[in-house]
């Protein structure tokens, strides 16, 4: 007899949901399918000779500490360099198994039901999974193509927030890169409105066009929680990102995690360093760069030659993604089951925003793991579909 569970489920996993792009993957792996959907890496540029060299190195008779309970705050030689590379106090850092838990910690300590907590419109979705198991009371706060609107933060939405959480660099999913001006207004409303805010920049290191900001956290260390991870500059599967945070919040950081995995991974704390002090770090990403720029730059090419002119989308300076608005009555998931059939796949707009449902119009391009040739294919397939479904609106 088959039992039935869900009484017994606490009311709080109501919330939980699904994430949209990883069931997706279960399509998107197969061979015969041109996916503009997951935020992957692309496996080519994986440093797999250094993680190589790396691993047989940890299993030098020297080295058994690798394979041993380590501290909750992570190993010292990888926070030492951390330390050093965002110029931040070594005490003030604490390494995670991904930024994905980095934000669940947050949560953790930060989100209670009901209690307001500020995100962009769209933000990430992982964020939203992260955060809405704990109840929170979305506030959504509007963007452009200078990322957030800072005019649009008022002292009531921030009265006894938890914090306002942002991706400012390339954001995952529009690619925007939040502007100087706005860094430095959206500073001042912390600081006047007593607002914690939570920078989450997965994607700051993958610049490959115009000018590089100061991160929030370098403008006001005692008022913003720094995010940061590998998985993007070198491999997921290692599963090892950071935070930066003032000594009082990093104190509860610790606690929570000691009761959530005592720490992260040993053994993928210490591949990390030694691909990332070896030398050869920098080159690695400016190769990496290199890649995404000319896989946005053909993106780009493509959409400007088969998109119809009611088509508009971001033009990224670094990141993985384009951000795609269609008009306002072609509805992208319906638009989505049409490529699927064609072999295509993307992301549907709605996913990102708190408040669903929402913006039905849009979608995320991701140009990372495909090629020119599988680009020019893609879109002119997509392109054709959506010219289909805005003359069915007509």
């Amino acid at each position: 007899m088959k039992s039935n569970h869900s009484p017994q489920f606490a009311e709080r996993t109501l919330m939980m949901k699904s994430s949209v792009i990883r069931e997706m993957m279960k399509f998107t792996q197969q061979p015969h399918v041109i996916s503009f959907a997951g935020g992957l890496p692309a496996a080519e540029k994986f440093p797999l000779d250094a993680l190589s060299d790396a691993w047989h190195t940890l299993f030098d008779k020297t080295r058994p500490s690798a394979f041993q309970y380590g501290p909750t705050e992570g190993q010292p030689s990888l926070r030492k360099w951390i330390g050093e590379r965002l110029q931040v106090p070594v005490a003030n850092v604490i390494i995670t198994t991904g930024s994905q838990q980095g934000l669940d910690l947050l949560g953790k300590i930060f989100v209670e039901r009901n209690r307001r907590l500020l995100v962009e419109a769209p933000t990430y979705l992982g964020a939203l999974q992260a955060f809405s198991i704990y109840e929170p009371e979305y506030v959504t706060v509007p963007s452009d193509e200078d990322g957030i609107v800072t005019e649009a933060i008022n002292a009531e939405d921030c009265e006894n927030a938890s914090f306002l959480y942002l991706v400012p660099n390339f954001q995952n999913p529009t690619g925007r890169q939040l502007s100087m001006r706005r860094r430095q207004a959206l500073i001042e409303k912390a600081q006047a409105h007593n607002l914690l805010l939570v920078e989450d920049d997965p994607y700051g290191q993958l610049c490959y066009s115009g000018e590089q900001f100061p991160t929030l956290q370098s403008m006001d260390p005692e008022r913003v929680v720094y995010l940061g991870s590998f998985s993007k500059v070198l491999a997921p599967g290692l599963r090892v990102g950071f935070i930066v945070a003032p000594t009082e919040i990093l104190d509860k950081l610790v606690q929570a995690k000691q009761a959530t995995d005592l720490h992260t991974c040993s053994v993928a704390q210490e591949l990390v360093y030694a691909v990332v002090s070896n030398g050869s770090f920098d080159t690695h990403l400016s190769n990496i760069r290199d890649l995404y720029k000319q896989r946005c730059d053909a993106m780009m090419r493509a959409l400007e030659i088969n998109m119809p002119p009611e088509v508009q989308w971001t033009n990224p300076m670094g990141g993985m993604f384009i951000w795609v608005t269609l008009p306002i009555h072609v509805n992208t998931v319906d638009l989505l089951n049409a490529a699927i059939e064609k072999g295509v796949a993307f992301v549907p707009g709605g996913s990102f925003f708190a408040h669903t449902p929402s913006h039905s119009n849009t979608m995320r391009l991701s140009f990372a793991t495909v090629n020119a040739t599988q680009i020019e294919a893609g879109i002119k397939i997509l392109s054709a579909l959506v010219i289909e479904h805005i003359n069915i609106g007509k």
